[in-house]
Formats: structure tokens, C-alpha cells, sequence
């Protein structure tokens, strides 16, 4: 890249984390969009800010959209914006105290959104749109410009799951939509009687400001990242964009060459991270010819917002790790089977993709926890948001001021209270500002496959054709993260439910009264010793029926491992920075 060159590429974070997984409404096409567009900047109280009073009025009046559907768009934007922890804190105590749904109507009311960005945060939601002519075929038709695929292309459609991850799909939408993209953020003086943009007509600087939601880019190769508006308005760009400081606007003619001319690859995504990203293996490897684990970062270089870690093929193994690397990150657990997975540090978002059997605690997560095409896999997580898609036979065991999400494909799923600890857990808390109340972990919100809400279900019976169930307080069971750390905290944030509470004091009951029945028997020391040797048997026989055996083996290299390493510059298969294993009988 030559020193002047200028980047222009689309930012990751709104495509990760805004784009529902599932195909959109049909209410959000562009058609419907463009009214919305021409509406909002010609009616007073909804531009340059749009409420969230006004916005259920578009959507529920305007757009048909069922409330519940209207709120959660409005609520994912919300969830990209930068908040600040505190803001996000005081926030959630005012919603945690509404007792009626006028009360928390009216706390509602008090959000706002910047009109232009929401409106292509509403039509980037065609990002996971199933195009008839690619469901048929597996691919677009070919042209004469097809080439084929380079390795490191080849690995990163390999390893994502969806489009979502993909920084080469957000490079397409990009480039097929951009035109779409200024139309709806152009004046309505600018547009024709039909609705649409004119080849002369005129796009102001504000507009273009509004791109900086979906477009970033930099002069120069290491040079410091700028918003689109200010790349656009100096340097090397002002006169190819034809940016005028009198009129402080652009031709969007000009404007729409001159980005179409300068995007590219962005050069934090997946592609890269993958390609030049540092590559690590796990030092320990198990009995059998199991493939190694791998993880690639870009947490050394990329900006906040576009570091991520892809970990890949974890496999009868157990991994732990809190550290700096992993503050603020986007994770990708992908394909990781029979593995027990900890990551102890404040994330940014986590994915978990075509996992199975497997074990996933995590630090508290800003935005949102997603897991999709996943098997029998149980995720412990404080997250902003959870998603869970195309998945059967999964726990997830969650606190999260937002209903979970449930997308279309799922069954089996099965949504219980968080219920671990670990002494850094309520300061990493604050540090992404999550708090214990408002806790939605059992109210979730069922999306169809026509992108409609279906009404929160409540039935814990799976012979009623839902797809979800509450964990009943009859099976429900402690989880202890068996790593010795620093720290204040001794005890679940907020506590348990009620019931799951009494559950657990029946089940503590049960075991004294055992004790109790042991000390009267009244044994000798041969009959002790006895009693002790078949107890040890059943319970070796029960670690191997439930596959604990598995997880409590795979901690006892730990410490070994963690002195090998002390540098903190591999990421081994059991290793918590500034942690070593407890007893390994003492995490049951």
C-alpha cells in the first residue's frame, strides 16, 4: 500500500453483532425502508433523533411489525452504540425498578437513536436475506470475473458459519447496496416524485456522517483510523468525492464512485486475522489422535471494536484463560467437541458455532452470546444479549437485562438461572456494565421463520410443540469453576431464584441427613474402610456414565502446564493466568 493511498472498508461490529441471524421481515426491504426514510425527515420529533414512542408508532403503525419485534431492532442498535459502563448501569436500575408495563414504557420512552444510522442499521438486516437463486444453486451464477478462491479465502468460508463472520459477504453487501445506502440517508428535497435519488442530486455532509456506522477506513498503510466523513472531506479524497465546503455537500454521483473506487477488505476481519493473525497451539495434547487446537488473534494490532480470537477444534480438552488478550475481544468458539472451555475475562462478543458436548463458562459479555448449529452443549454466561439458532439438546444458564433469542431451527433447548462465581466476576461486571437486575434469563422471545415474534412462551413442557423449556428446580445442580483466583467475589451475583435456592437447600438436606444415617451405623474400622471403597466405586462408575471423568483428568496437568509457560505467551489447554486448579473433588 503506497504512503497516500487511502482505505475505505466496512466496520465489523455492526454486521457481527447488529444482523439478526434470520432472514428478515419483509417490512424492512428497501421499498418500505425508503418511505420510512422520506417519513421520519418530513415529520417533526423524528430527525435527527429517533424515540423509541415514535419509532413503535412507524413500526407497529406503519410497518405492521409486531411490538416485541420493534423494541428488540431497537434495542440491538442500542446495544452497538458506546455506552459507557456507568450510563449502562444507571440504566439498568431504572429499568430493574418499573413494576408495570407503563412504567417501563416510560423508562423506554427516555432512548433515542440517530435517525439515519438506524435506518441502515434497519436495512443492513438484508445481510442474512436467503436468496432463492443461492438456495437452490449453492452459488450466485458464474461470470466471466470469477476467479478461484485463495487458500486463506477458502480456510475463512471453512470456518464461518454465517455471514455474520464473513468480512468478504460484508465487502459484497457493501458494494451491491451502496447506492441503496445513500439513498435513504439523501434529503427528501433530493429525491424524485417516485421516492428515488437523481444522478445530480446533492447529499449533505451530515448524511454522509451517518456512514461512519457501517464504513471506516485510514490514509496510508499503519496510519490511524478515520471516520468515512472526514476522509471524505480532506486529503486525497475531498476533490475525487467532490466535496464542497461551501454548500458542505457532496454530488452523489461523485460520492458513490468515489467509494465504490476506494473499498476494500477490512484489514481487522476474519480474513486477515486468519491469515497473518498470531496462530498459537495448545501445548497439551491428549491420548489418541486428536487434531491439535488453534487459535489465531488480532488482539496486538487491530482497534477496539474489530479485535477478535477464532479458536478452533478444541477437542477432549479443557481450556482456561483470563488475560488481557481477551478484554474487549469478539471470540469465535468454533467446532470444538468434548471440551470444557473457560475464558474469564470481560468480551466484548462471543459466537459458539458447530460445537457439541461440550462446556462453555465465560466472563461477563458486553453484547452478545450467540451459539448456533450447536449439540449438547451447556454455556454459563452474564451477557448483554443471547441468541441461540439452529441448536438441540443445549443448557444455557444465563443473566441478561434482554430477552433471549430464539431463532428458528432450534429444539430441545433447555434456559436456566446463572449459577457460578469467581472472585474477579462482579468487577468485570461493572467493567462492561452488566448489572444483577433487570434478569430476563426465562422470558424468551421465539422469532418464526417469517421474521415475526411469536408471544413469550411459558411452558416448561416440551410435548407442547415449543421449542424451549425452563430447568426444572428438580435437576438442577451447582457449577464451581475449580480455578484458585484473585479477587472479592464468593458467591452468585444476585442470587438464585427462590426455587432453584430451595432445591438446592433440599438436595444440602439430603446430604446431612446421609451423614447423619452414616455416623449412627455405628461401623468398625474394617466396615468403615469397606463402606469407603464402595462409595469411591460408585462414584468412579457415575464420573464415567456422565463424562466428568473427562473434565476433572484434564485438570490435573494444570499446574504443570502453567509453570512451562509462565511467560503468558501460549495459550495452554488448562491454563488461568494468576490461577491454579482447586482439588479437583471439590468442582462437584
Amino acid at each position: 500500500m503506497e504512503a497516500d493511498s487511502v482505505s475505505i472498508w466496512p466496520r465489523m461490529e455492526p454486521f457481527l453483532l447488529g444482523a439478526l441471524q434470520v432472514a428478515p421481515t419483509s417490512k424492512l426491504s428497501l421499498h418500505y425502508l425508503r418511505k420510512m426514510a422520506i417519513y421520519v425527515q418530513t415529520r417533526e420529533g423524528c430527525f435527527p433523533v429517533l424515540g423509541w414512542s415514535m419509532w413503535r408508532h412507524i413500526a407497529c403503525g406503519k410497518l405492521q411489525l409486531p411490538e416485541d419485534l420493534a423494541w428488540l431492532y431497537f434495542e440491538t442498535f442500542d446495544l452497538l452504540l458506546g455506552h459507557t459502563p456507568e450510563e449502562r448501569l444507571e440504566r439498568a436500575e431504572c429499568m430493574s425498578q418499573c413494576s408495570s408495563k407503563s412504567e417501563l414504557d416510560q423508562q423506554r420512552s427516555k432512548l433515542s437513536v440517530d435517525t439515519l444510522q438506524f435506518l441502515l442499521f434497519l436495512y443492513i438486516q438484508q445481510l442474512n436475506r436467503v436468496s432463492l437463486r443461492t438456495s437452490l444453486i449453492g452459488e450466485e451464477w458464474p461470470s466471466h470475473r470469477a476467479r478461484s478462491p485463495s487458500p486463506s479465502e477458502r480456510e475463512t468460508k471453512a470456518s464461518s458459519q454465517n455471514k455474520n463472520w464473513d468480512d468478504q459477504a460484508h465487502l459484497l453487501f457493501v458494494q451491491n447496496h451502496l447506492a441503496d445506502f445513500l439513498e435513504l440517508v439523501v434529503e427528501p428535497g433530493q429525491l424524485s416524485q417516485s421516492g428515488q435519488a437523481q444522478r445530480d442530486s446533492q447529499i449533505s455532509l451530515e448524511a454522509v456522517r451517518s456512514l461512519g456506522l457501517l464504513l471506516e477506513g485510514s490514509v496510508g498503510h499503519g496510519k490511524g483510523i478515520q471516520p468515512i466523513h472526514k476522509l471524505l472531506t480532506k486529503g486525497p479524497l475531498q476533490t475525487q468525492s467532490g466535496y464542497s465546503i461551501l454548500s458542505r455537500s457532496f454530488p452523489l454521483h461523485k460520492l458513490l464512485s468515489c467509494l465504490q473506487q476506494n473499498l476494500t477488505l477490512n484489514p481487522f476481519g476474519m480474513t486477515a486475522c486468519l491469515r497473518s493473525g498470531k496462530k498459537l497451539a495448545w501445548a497439551q495434547q491428549v491420548e489418541g489422535a486428536m487434531k491439535r487446537a488453534k487459535i489465531a488473534r488480532n488482539t496486538h494490532m487491530a482497534p477496539p471494536g474489530s479485535k477478535m480470537v477464532l479458536m478452533s477444534q478444541v477437542v477432549r480438552q479443557t481450556l482456561a484463560k483470563t488475560s488481557d488478550k481477551l478484554t474487549g475481544a469478539n471470540i469465535k468458539i468454533h467446532r470444538c467437541s468434548d471440551a470444557f472451555i473457560y475464558l474469564l475475562s470481560p468480551l466484548r462478543s462471543v459466537s459458539v458455532d458447530k460445537c457439541r458436548d461440550s462446556t462453555v463458562v465465560l466472563g461477563p459479555v458486553q453484547t452478545s452470546v450467540h451459539i448456533h448449529s450447536c449439540q449438547n452443549v451447556r454455556v454459563v454466561c452474564v451477557a448483554g444479549r443471547v441468541v441461540i439458532g439452529a441448536s438441540s439438546r443445549c443448557t444455557i444458564h444465563a443473566l441478561t437485562p434482554t430477552c433471549p433469542l430464539l431463532l428458528p431451527g432450534n429444539s430441545e433447548i433447555t434456559l436456566g438461572p446463572f449459577h457460578i462465581f469467581y472472585p474477579s466476576l462482579e468487577d468485570h461486571m461493572a467493567s462492561v456494565g452488566l448489572a444483577v437486575v433487570p434478569n430476563a434469563w426465562d422470558q424468551p422471545l421465539v422469532l418464526g421463520t417469517e421474521g415475526l415474534a411469536s408471544p413469550p412462551l411459558s411452558s416448561a413442557s416440551s410435548s407442547d410443540g415449543t421449542c424451549y423449556r425452563l430447568l426444572p428446580p428438580s435437576e438442577f445442580h451447582t457449577l464451581a469453576v475449580p480455578f484458585q483466583m484473585e479477587g472479592d467475589t464468593c458467591e452468585v451475583p444476585g442470587g438464585l431464584p427462590p426455587a432453584y435456592q430451595a432445591a438446592l437447600r433440599e438436595k444440602q438436606k439430603r446430604i446431612q441427613n446421609w451423614q447423619k444415617t452414616v455416623m449412627e451405623a455405628r461401623l468398625n474400622k474394617e466396615q468403615k474402610q469397606q463402606f469407603q471403597e464402595l462409595v469411591e466405586l460408585k462414584f468412579h462408575e457415575w464420573l464415567l456414565e456422565t463424562g466428568h471423568r473427562q473434565e476433572l483428568d484434564s485438570l490435573i496437568p494444570s499446574l504443570a502446564n502453567s509453570q512451562k509457560n509462565s511467560d503468558g505467551a501460549a495459550t495452554d489447554s488448562s491454563r488461568v493466568k494468576d490461577a491454579k486448579p482447586i482439588q479437583t473433588t471439590a468442582a462437584y
